[in-house]
């Protein structure tokens, strides 16, 4: 497959570019610091550019097969503006334009899936979100939003305290208040996941919690 990757820079996405590669897929990033990209492989296409320009959006998106999203959050208290927001919005219309229909993503149980019961985690989490990281929450909100309002066949990861330990190969995915699901994930196994729902339709247009 052709796989798009925004993000590729990140931890998250370093993870899931370097896994869509080993597993024999072919990889297209969009950097604005190509120097931060250290991989090299046959199997990747880099574009260097700004999320904020939609012509070099949809040259990365055209011709793919699915596109993941591994787009980071500022969680500067002093951050301003909605350039995670806007450029996923700039993803999505050029998925739209080019009829790529597959998305997949990151976000928070900040934001919530109509499939979760109600919990102290589900209320929690918003307000701890938007007294310590109010741009991130806005950032977060109009994010999903943008992808949630399409008619994209798209999966959101929420996940809530990522590390960098090695990965558990253990994955807990379901709904706050329905399905137990912790609070830690490995990276590694973040971007397993991701990676996985390439080819797995159980969460499809859903936005799933998940943990270790």
């Amino acid at each position: 497959m052709r796989i798009a990757v925004f993000g590729a820079t990140g931890k998250v996405g370093r993870l899931v570019t370097e896994q869509l590669l080993t597993a024999g897929h072919e990889v297209t990033v969009l950097v604005r610091t190509p120097d931060k990209l250290t991989i090299d492989h046959p199997g990747l296409a880099v574009r260097i550019g700004q999320l904020s320009d939609a012509a070099t959006v949809r040259d990365v998106v055209v011709g793919s097969d699915a596109v993941i999203s591994a787009l980071g959050l500022s969680l500067r208290r002093g951050a301003r503006g909605t350039p995670v927001t806007d450029g996923t919005r700039s993803i999505v219309a050029a998925m739209q334009e080019t009829g790529v229909r597959r998305f997949i993503g990151l976000a928070t149980p900040s934001v919530p899936d109509p499939r979760d019961g109600p919990t102290f985690k589900a209320k929690l989490l918003p307000l701890i979100a938007a007294v310590s990281f109010p741009n991130a929450l806005t950032e977060l909100r109009g994010m999903t939003a943008a992808v949630m309002g399409s008619e994209l066949d798209w999966t959101l990861a929420r996940i809530t305290n990522p590390t960098d330990r090695p990965a558990k190969a253990t994955v807990r995915a379901g709904f706050l208040g329905r399905d137990a699901i912790g609070w830690a994930m490995t990276r590694a196994d973040i971007a397993a996941f991701l990676v996985g729902q390439l080819t797995d339709t159980t969460y499809v247009r859903a936005a799933p919690a998940i943990s270790n």
